[in-house]
């Protein structure tokens, strides 16, 4: 199968079917979900965390793991989790550093908003609402094509990738 490149990306939710988002470091202007590559050794729920933290200047406890979304053609693998949030920071280190921005976002909102420039990160949260009940639980793996990014299909359990 060959080494993936793996990342991860955090799904931040509030009660208010809200959603956190941030302005991207090279398009300013366009708005992304948080997140990003590992440290060595590091596993991907640790890192998630962490560039949360650095990208989004929030800290909480992560809970489920929304979906595997794999992109064959490049050999990447990223991981979409949600976190609960528990702190928002006023200032964050991507914030003083680079000038970074975040701003809440219905659910249709930031699938609008992602769809565009982003619409691997915009089929997170179609998956965040409705595949992990479809799913029982389980969290979906889709596989992405280069020509077909924007599409995606679930493609088999969690388990099989490991």
């Amino acid at each position: 199968m060959g080494q993936y490149c793996i990342s991860q990306q955090v799904v931040l939710y509030t009660l208010d079917r809200e959603v956190l988002l941030v302005s991207s470091s090279r398009y300013p202007d366009r708005w992304i979900v948080p997140g990003g590559g590992m440290e060595p050794d590091e596993e991907p729920s640790v890192a998630a965390v962490r560039e949360v933290c650095e990208e989004a200047g929030v800290k909480g406890t992560l809970g489920r793991l929304v979906g595997i979304f794999e992109n064959r053609d490049r050999k990447h693998r990223t991981y979409v989790y949600v976190l609960v949030i528990t702190e928002v920071l006023e200032d964050w280190e991507d914030s003083v550093n680079i000038g970074r921005k975040r701003e809440w976002f219905k659910i249709d909102d930031a699938i609008k908003v992602l769809q565009c420039h982003k619409p691997v990160q915009a089929s997170y949260f179609e998956t965040f609402k409705q595949g992990y009940l479809a799913n029982n639980g389980t969290p979906v793996v889709a596989t992405l094509s280069e020509e077909k990014a924007s599409t995606y299909a679930n493609q088999s359990s969690v388990s099989s990738i490991r």
